[in-house]
C-alpha cells in the first residue's frame, strides 16, 4: 500500500484530501504543521509527501530543503493557492517533483500522484499476465510468444491496467495518465482506444472481455 505523508497547517483541507485518496487505496498520514512531518520522518517512511507552501513557523518550501538534505529523494508535490507562480518556481528549484493549485481537482490529484511514483520508482522492465508479457522499453506486447502490435496510446492504458489490477480508472483519469494533463481529448477517444485493445488481445486468443471491463457510468478496469 502506497504511504502518503499529508502536510498542511488548515485541517479540513488534509482531511479532505484523505477523505478522497483512502478510499482509493492510499495510507494517508497527516500532520498539521511541517515541523511535525519532519519529527514523523525521523522514524517513519512513507512513498510521497503532498506539502503546503503556506504554512506558518515552517513554511512548506523550507520543510521541502530540510528533507531533500536528510531523507533525500522522497517524491515531493507541493499544494499552492491560486495564482502562487513565484512560489511554485522556487519549489521545483529546490527539488519539489510537482505541485498542484487548491482549489484542486480530485482527478488531477490522482493523475499527478501516480505520475510521480512512477518517475520515483523504477518500474518493472517486464510485466507477465496469464499468458500476456509486456516489455516496457522496448513497448512491445506477446502473447504466448506471439507479438500483438499497440499504439503507443494503446501501450500506455494497457501498461497502465496491468500495474493497477483491480482499480477502476474514469475515463478523465486515462486521459491525464496516457495523455498528460490539459489534452483535449474526448471520452468516446478513450472508448475507442479500450475497443481497439480488446480486438488487438481476441484476434491473438487472448480473452480480453474477461479482464477489461467496462464499469459503467464509471470507465474500465483490469481484473486480475
Amino acid at each position: 500500500m502506497t504511504t502518503i505523508l499529508l502536510v498542511d497547517d488548515e485541517p479540513m483541507m488534509i482531511d479532505l484530501l484523505s477523505l478522497y485518496l483512502s478510499p482509493l487505496g492510499y495510507h494517508c498520514i497527516k500532520k498539521e504543521s511541517a515541523r511535525e512531518a519532519l519529527t514523523f520522518l525521523e522514524s517513519n517512511t512513507v512513498d510521497l509527501i503532498l506539502l503546503d507552501i503556506m504554512m506558518p513557523d515552517m513554511s512548506g518550501l523550507e520543510a521541502c530543503q530540510e528533507i531533500r538534505k536528510n531523507w533525500g529523494d522522497i517524491p515531493i508535490i507541493m499544494l499552492t493557492a491560486l495564482g502562487g507562480k513565484t512560489d511554485i518556481i522556487k519549489g521545483l528549484n529546490i527539488g519539489a517533483d510537482d505541485y498542484i493549485s487548491k482549489p484542486f481537482d480530485e482527478e488531477e490529484l490522482v493523475a499527478r500522484i501516480e505520475a510521480v511514483i512512477r518517475r520515483s520508482t523504477k518500474q518493472p522492465e517486464q510485466i507477465s499476465f496469464k499468458g500476456l508479457t509486456l516489455i516496457q522499453d522496448s513497448h512491445q506486447l506477446f502473447y504466448k510468444n506471439q507479438e500483438i502490435s499497440l499504439t503507443p496510446k494503446e501501450f500506455g492504458m494497457l501498461s497502465l491496467f496491468l500495474t493497477n489490477t483491480n482499480r477502476v480508472f474514469s475515463r478523465d483519469h486515462l486521459i491525464e495518465s496516457v495523455w498528460g494533463y490539459n489534452v483535449s481529448t474526448e471520452d468516446r477517444t478513450i472508448d475507442s482506444h479500450v475497443r481497439n485493445l480488446r480486438e488487438k488481445l481476441r484476434k491473438a486468443g487472448f480473452p480480453a472481455d474477461d479482464y477489461l471491463q467496462t464499469v459503467w457510468g464509471v470507465g474500465y478496469k483490469w481484473k486480475s
